[in-house]
């Protein structure tokens, strides 16, 4: 039984909360943006992050179900389990299901991601105002279910390790932050 994930898995773990950290605080501030050069400067910034997103999650999920995670305390209840892996499991839909919304929603509302300002993205749906602005609901819905969700993965987090005391952040923690 191994007791902490991979240096492959901690790494894109950190990378990508700090990549949807800094994305969900650039997507709150920009919507209030009123349309200027800035702004759409802003919008392609946010779209390119969420390209990358994208792209990392596939790998994330792709590495995570080729290598088994650190079996869960002893300690925790069959249906506490059970509702971790369920959460974990949200989680890797919504960091797929989120940026591929805004990449529908920036399809349909007729504006190509260019990936870097070097790389173009293809449209994955042909121009449709209505439908854009659909997405655009779906996208913030999303955005709004991923903070829930992230907000109880951290105060689990959190719980087990200065609550329960199981040490269960460790395993996902650098081995430098904590001693046995």
């Amino acid at each position: 039984m191994t007791r902490h994930y991979t240096v492959t898995a901690k790494s894109l773990h950190w990378l990508m909360a700090l990549l949807f950290f800094g994305m969900l605080s650039l997507g709150f501030y920009m919507v209030g943006l009123p349309l200027s050069p800035q702004k759409l400067q802003i919008y392609s910034w946010h779209k390119w992050a969420g390209i990358t997103i994208f792209m990392l999650a596939l790998f994330r999920l792709a590495w995570r179900i080729s290598h088994v995670p650190p079996d869960l305390p002893d300690t925790m209840s069959r249906i506490a389990k059970w509702l971790a892996h369920g959460a974990h499991w949200v989680l890797y839909v919504l960091m797929l299901c989120i940026p591929l919304s805004g990449w529908l929603m920036s399809s349909a509302k007729g504006f190509q991601t260019v990936w870097f300002g070097i790389v173009p993205i293809p449209d994955l749906l042909s121009r449709d105002r209505e439908l854009g602005n659909l997405l655009a609901q779906v996208h913030g819905y999303l955005n709004w279910l991923f903070i829930a969700f992230l907000a109880g993965h951290i105060l689990a987090a959190l719980m087990h390790q200065f609550i329960n005391k199981d040490r269960l952040l460790e395993r996902m923690l650098p081995t430098r932050f904590f001693s046995k």
